[in-house]
């Protein structure tokens, strides 16, 4: 008999320890609001796995609704993070760790107007428009961290990750 596992095996058990180290990440450091890991990772699975990082994204996703329900957020979490992996394939070639961190932090900064779609179709372009006017201060904080998590971070988990 052969005891080997299969590469797809494998690769399905990888992408759901990643997906459940991201959303450890995330719970780890929920006391800094808006200050979490998630967007460097999913930068960092879109470089090093292409399309196949959408299996990872989406176990976060799925564990985040698990735990924390469903809300106006997660309809965006549906898009949201494919739209950062989008972008960081596309750059999948920079290697300024300046670079990585500017569009990290651009991504944070417009977490919310990212998100005022579904607010839209809910509720209109008054609620859209204040909910994502009341949570620009979050969105500050978000750019902030992300910046400081991906100029630091980028480049040493891009070399570990391209192992796996």
């Amino acid at each position: 008999m052969d005891n080997r596992i299969s590469p797809a095996a494998r690769e399905a058990a990888l992408f759901g320890m990643l997906g459940a180290l991201t959303f450890g990440a995330k719970v780890i450091m929920m006391g800094l609001p808006n200050i979490e890991p998630v967007s460097l990772l999913v930068m960092i699975f879109a470089v090093t796995f292409g399309k196949k990082a959408l299996f990872p994204i989406y176990v976060y996703v799925l564990l985040e609704l698990s735990l924390f329900g469903i809300g106006l957020w997660s309809a965006a979490y549906i898009y949201i993070w494919a739209l950062l992996a989008l972008a960081a394939w596309l750059l999948r070639h920079m290697r300024s760790p300046l670079g990585w961190a500017i569009l990290s932090a651009t991504f944070g900064l417009l977490f919310g107007a990212l998100c005022t779609p579904v607010c839209l179709l809910v509720g209109g372009p008054s609620f859209a428009l204040s909910w994502w006017l009341s949570g620009i201060p979050f969105d500050l904080t978000h750019c902030a961290g992300n910046f400081a998590i991906t100029l630091v971070l980028f480049n040493p988990l891009r070399r570990l990750f391209s192992r796996l």
